[in-house]
């Protein structure tokens, strides 16, 4: 029997009627075994999602303050789906040991960890399966990292033995069974972790938008949706601003070669997008050139010149030490043969400039170094652009077209992107040129 591994995100388990339409989406599909729920989101703009309201309420508590009115606030949202769904279900015990954890200062991992924990409670009574505590089967090591081998063990033996089950994203235990969460896209992460220990055909992350798009909607107006991506792609669009999957989220299905399809819940009818393992999967969209276009801003670059560097033997190593000595990342190395240029995030450089400019010159001696500031990134990414005469052209021809300068170039040795630096000021200009390039001709002829 083929198996599908669901996952539903706080807009879509906000209230009721949403609860209603998530029950309807997993009855439909004998396959939607096993379900993955967040806590309850915002039902309207302005509204509160839960986990806040928990956040908030720790903070008073944690601050000697009275939570009466903030507690009651949480317990209100799910009582009122409780009744608005008429189900024999009472949580009063779990909200009586919850107000306990609050008042005896329980860590804010558990605090927070309760949103989702409720939420699949109410889900599993709703839909008649089992409620399976995401704290007995994913666990973490004593340094907080996912403990993949043993969650995957015992996880994989447990779900085995279920028919369907509702598992609470978000969270773990940790070795002492203390409550641990993900930092972040917490129930993406466990809804990637339950489809690779049930070895899942598919795993449906079910959010309020219909998958990717070609562009933020929030700089190109009605951009073009994705109907396939590989995981590749994927990564290289979410590093670089693109936020419907965090990248985080898709590794133990990678590991396991199991696709991903995003899904909207208040549109069920819609295909989403399809994030495969790899181009050669049957189901990949091929023709296209350009996938997605993303970046952001908050960039700066160290430029070192120096004559010969390149017939100094560690000169590079000798720079990088430099910034790993002060646990600075860098993003991208264009370089040429006398020169050297370092991308970084500008807030991790932001109060040791001078530092890192004085310990360059004490390790290298280079003639000049540079900090070039407000510096935005573009990467435009897809598998067809390796098979695409001319893709380099039509992006750098759009971006001049539009009277912007490029300031960097980096493309790496796969050719699956193409990375373009340009001032800040520029950024969304230039973002909405490439994406225009692209958006009426992007087949490979």
């Amino acid at each position: 029997m083929e198996t599908k591994v669901v996952k539903f995100g706080g807009s879509s388990l906000a209230d009721a009627e949403h609860f209603r339409k998530v029950a309807a989406i997993i009855r439909e599909d004998p396959a939607r075994r096993f379900v993955v729920a967040s806590a309850p989101g915002k039902r309207f703009s302005g509204d509160t999602k839960v986990t806040d309201l928990l956040y908030s309420c720790y903070e008073r508590a944690s601050g000697g303050e009275d939570i009466e009115e903030a507690f009651e606030e949480i317990v209100g949202r799910y009582t009122s789906i409780i009744d608005e769904l008429n189900l024999d279900l009472s949580l009063d015990k779990e909200f009586a040991q919850i107000k306990n954890a609050f008042l005896c200062h329980a860590g804010r991992d558990y605090i927070a960890s309760r949103g989702e924990y409720l939420s699949a409670k109410l889900l599993a009574s709703y839909l008649g399966f089992t409620f399976l505590d995401a704290a007995t089967v994913i666990f973490f090591n004593e340094d907080g990292t996912f403990n993949e081998k043993l969650t995957n063990t015992i996880l994989a033996a447990k779900l085995h033995s279920l028919p369907n089950a509702v598992i609470p994203g978000f969270y773990g235990a940790m070795p002492n069974n203390t409550i641990k969460t993900f930092s972040r896209g917490g129930s993406d992460v466990s809804g990637s972790i339950v489809s690779r220990a049930a070895n899942a055909d598919l795993y449906e992350n079910w959010t309020d938008v219909s998958g990717f798009l070609m562009a933020d909607p929030r700089i190109v107006t009605n951009p073009k949706s994705i109907r396939t991506i590989t995981y590749q792609e994927l990564r290289e669009l979410s590093y670089m601003g693109a936020s419907v999957l965090h990248e985080d989220a898709v590794f133990p299905v990678r590991f396991a070669a199991i696709p991903i399809n995003i899904r909207n819940t208040n549109a069920p009818e819609a295909p989403g997008t399809l994030i495969l393992p790899s181009q050669n999967h049957p189901d990949y969209e091929r023709g296209n050139i350009v996938t997605g276009i993303a970046g952001k801003k908050g960039f700066c670059t160290f430029i070192l010149e120096k004559d010969r560097m390149n017939d100094e033997v560690g000169f590079g190593r000798k720079v990088l030490s430099v910034f790993e000595k002060h646990n600075v990342c860098f993003e991208h190395l264009p370089s040429g043969i006398d020169t050297m240029c370092i991308v970084v995030n500008e807030k991790d450089i932001e109060d040791i400039k001078d530092t890192l400019i004085h310990e360059i010159c004490q390790a290298v001696e280079p003639d000049t170094v540079n900090v070039d500031r407000n510096l935005a990134l573009i990467a435009v990414v897809g598998c067809g652009m390796v098979k695409a005469k001319g893709t380099a052209l039509r992006i750098f021809r759009a971006v001049s077209n539009a009277d912007i300068n490029i300031r960097m170039i980096d493309q790496g040795s796969s050719e699956l992107n193409i990375i373009l630096g340009v001032d800040e000021s520029d950024f969304e200009t230039a973002l909405r040129a490439i994406y225009q390039e692209f958006a009426e001709n992007n087949v490979i002829k």
